[in-house]
């Protein structure tokens, strides 16, 4: 049997492939599991400087396995969705606390927990046949892998409860118009490259700094102006001891291009 998750680099930036084509990349155990193992592993990873995520084959990830499920439900085999506590919630905590930019290159469909861990992303690619579907309500359940969190904060309340509960398809131009694609490129071969670019692009920058724009993020979406204040003398103090500060403050002021190495 083929791994259900590929891992590859290039220079700083690692590929994460969901490697379930046949099943257009659905959830099931294995793949669960090798996901939040390599997350991980990845977050660990000093050489790592920026993550792209991606599916193998015409979909990015339609969601939880339902064969898998309705095994599951049959068999009467424990609760029938203790995946989300055992599975999805780690992968969810991993993918957002991500010490290092993740680029969800959506290539065609990303339904249910495979839309939730494309918005986990902090920058999502997409092409003429990327399409979002939240899909929950359509078999008779509530939201999970975080969808409950990211898709308000996305698109809004209002526009969260028509998606989560209408449970239609978003094509990719009206992805993009609510921002649920940060970039829509012109054809579906150039997601995957252009997910890249900009990986590499991130890669090369201030890393540590963009670690702490994101904790501060995630800080202020809960909480409040005083707990952010003190989260952004954290973030600095951080920021100020780093060798990449001095050198690219030096080149500022010099007038050149700043060089990053992450440190």
């Amino acid at each position: 049997m083929p791994d259900p998750l590929l891992v590859s680099r290039d220079g700083a930036v690692t590929t994460l492939t969901l490697n379930r084509p046949e099943s257009l990349n659905s959830l099931d155990v294995a793949l669960k599991e090798a996901l939040a193992e390599q997350l991980a592993a990845t977050a660990g990873d000093q050489r790592v400087r920026a993550v792209v995520l991606t599916g193998a084959g015409r979909a990015f990830c339609v969601g939880q396995d339902l064969r898998e499920h309705v095994a599951q439900l049959e068999s009467g085999s424990g609760p029938p969705l203790d995946t989300v506590l055992v599975h999805y919630a780690p992968i969810v905590q991993a993918l957002a606390g991500m010490p290092k930019p993740v680029v969800a290159a959506v290539n065609g469909m990303a339904a249910g927990a495979g839309a939730g861990l494309a918005f986990l992303a902090d920058f999502r690619v997409g092409g003429p046949g990327t399409g979002f579907l939240t899909a929950f309500a359509n078999v008779g359940l509530a939201a999970d892998t975080g969808m409950s969190w990211t898709l308000p904060r996305l698109v809004g309340h209002a526009k969260a409860v028509e998606l989560l509960m209408l449970a239609e398809r978003v094509p990719a131009p009206e992805a993009h118009r609510l921002g649920l694609l940060t970039t829509l490129v012109d054809t579906d071969e150039a997601v995957l490259p252009a997910a890249h670019s900009l990986a590499a692009r991130l890669a090369a920058g201030p890393t540590v700094a963009y670690a702490q724009l994101k904790r501060e993020l995630a800080v202020a979406a809960a909480g409040t102006l005083a707990e952010s204040l003190a989260v952004e003398a954290q973030a600095q103090a951080v920021c100020g001891a780093t060798a990449d500060h001095r050198t690219a403050t030096v080149a500022f002021v010099a007038k050149q291009k700043p060089t990053f190495t992450g440190s």
